[in-house]
């Protein structure tokens, strides 16, 4: 009989997590550990390898049919790659080759977080029940994934669905991917708080200068701090519009730490999706927040190992 347990990764710029995750989505066993993104490759890998020896000593593992793994990008999924920005001792670091000798040859299935946050989204969150989706993530960072024929669409490197980088002000601000106006340059936290202090917002006591804290004011009825988030939802909404024009997708999902923000960010983003949204087939599209808070990329990669052990998605696979 085959088993559905599987380990999963999610690797990211301040921490590894792992976990042994059953069939029906629950963890079983967790291991973390500190991320030395500052280290060479192989500390890196070290620490990995840490969390992997910890999973494979709990009495379950000989269980484990195949290993998942959710990773800051860019990843290629095609090539078995990583390129974490955040992680520079890595550039096309052969994580899954890696991965694969440290577990004994086990099945090893790739995807960038973003789309990880799509898997689990789907599989446990508020994509559950829709065939077509986008799952996104605004935080410091803008990423998605896309959810196509009630299957995770990964795209040949495990990319498709990078929202973040759809240019949506063609005339805006140098984005450092070498495009103009896209949206994480509008709509990510650091670029929510730059913009509020740029035109006159100011910081508590506390001298808190995040997006959470331009939040906190929006609440309280800073106009300065209100706009910077009416901007960001501008954005978002002009990439999820043109997305579901593209693709017609039924529901847009927003998780990360701006998604925190609640209403503050959602109801303009609601408002100005009617605007965008206008075709007669995106009209119904609905928009609501990520359930599955800082769960998603364990639960996202160990969905994505099960998906690609069944051949319903493109991600890279060895084993």
């Amino acid at each position: 009989m085959q088993s559905d347990l599987v380990a999963a990764l999610d690797i990211g710029g301040t921490k590894i997590a792992g976990a042994l995750v059953d069939g029906a989505g629950r963890m079983l066993l967790r291991v973390r550990r500190p991320t030395p993104a500052r280290e060479d490759a192989e500390t890196v890998m070290a620490a990995v390898g840490e969390v992997l020896a910890e999973l494979a000593a709990s009495p379950l593992w000989p269980e484990v049919a195949a290993v998942g793994i959710g990773s800051a990008g860019p990843v290629d999924a095609s090539a078995g790659t990583v390129s974490p920005v955040n992680v520079p001792g890595w550039r096309g670091y052969p994580l899954v080759e890696r991965v694969a000798a440290a577990t004994g040859g086990l099945p090893v299935a790739l995807v960038g977080d973003g789309v990880a946050m799509t898997a689990a989204e789907h599989w446990k969150g508020a994509a559950r029940g829709y065939d077509n989706a986008l799952c996104m993530v605004v935080s410091t960072g803008v990423g998605g994934g896309l959810v196509l024929g009630g299957h995770l669409h990964t795209g040949p490197t495990g990319n498709a669905g990078h929202i973040g980088h759809i240019s949506v002000d063609l005339d805006g601000d140098p984005c450092p991917c070498g495009g103009r106006g896209c949206v994480e340059r509008i709509a990510s936290g650091p670029h929510i708080a730059r913009r509020a202090l740029e035109n006159g917002w100011r910081p508590g006591p506390d001298g808190d200068t995040t997006a959470a804290a331009v939040a906190a004011s929006a609440r309280a009825g800073d106009p300065v701090a209100t706009a910077s988030f009416d901007r960001a939802a501008r954005a978002l909404a002009a990439g999820i519009a043109a997305t579901a024009t593209l693709v017609e997708i039924d529901i847009a999902v927003i998780g990360g730490g701006v998604a925190g923000a609640g209403e503050v960010l959602f109801a303009p983003l609601r408002r100005s999706l009617r605007e965008y949204a206008t075709l007669s087939f995106v009209r119904r599209l609905t928009v609501a927040p990520a359930l599955t808070g800082g769960d998603a990329g364990l639960l996202g990669a160990a969905a994505a190992a099960t998906e690609a052990r069944h051949g319903r998605q493109a991600v890279s696979y060895t084993g």
